[in-house]
């Protein structure tokens, strides 16, 4: 087998220049190269995969705010279709579905991320938020693209 023995007596093997033992050691640093490279990209990839409904946002240089667990999200495209979440929904339906959401733990409505298309009316986008804040939404995220000019 595959065993290095000091046989004979000898008490160091390394002059022998017989059998090597084995490596009791594993060297893990090559797996955690790997798994570091799989986590930047879940992190960055798993963001894009929220947004199911394809819009076109308006850009803007706002920063970032932090997601939240509980969570709502409200879609508004170009022809007006109201999204919950990834689901079209009928005209007025906002409403109902709105009315069945569950209080948060806090005994608040779970915050609402509106997305809208930038080719969209004001006036329309300003409906839906009607709609959320007379559903008793009072805490509304519009979502933008990110800008990549300077703007001067």
């Amino acid at each position: 087998m595959g065993m290095g023995v000091s046989g004979g007596g000898r008490r160091n093997s390394r002059r022998s220049g017989g059998g090597r033992t084995p490596m009791a050691e594993i060297n893990v640093t090559p797996l955690v190269d790997v798994m570091l490279v799989l986590l930047i990209i879940f992190m960055v990839t798993a963001p894009l995969l929220k947004a199911a409904v394809p819009i076109e946002l308006p850009d803007s240089r706002a920063k970032a705010m932090n997601e939240e667990q509980d969570q709502i999200t409200i879609s508004v495209q170009r022809d007006g279709t109201i999204y919950y979440e990834t689901e079209a929904l009928a005209p007025g339906e906002l409403t109902e579905r709105l009315a069945s959401v569950p209080d948060g733990a806090d005994g608040r409505k779970p915050q609402v991320t509106l997305r809208a298309d930038k080719a969209l009316d004001y006036g329309r986008v300003i409906d839906v938020m009607g709609e959320l804040n007379h559903a008793g939404f009072t805490s509304i995220s519009l979502v933008t693209g990110v800008s990549s000019g300077s703007g001067g």
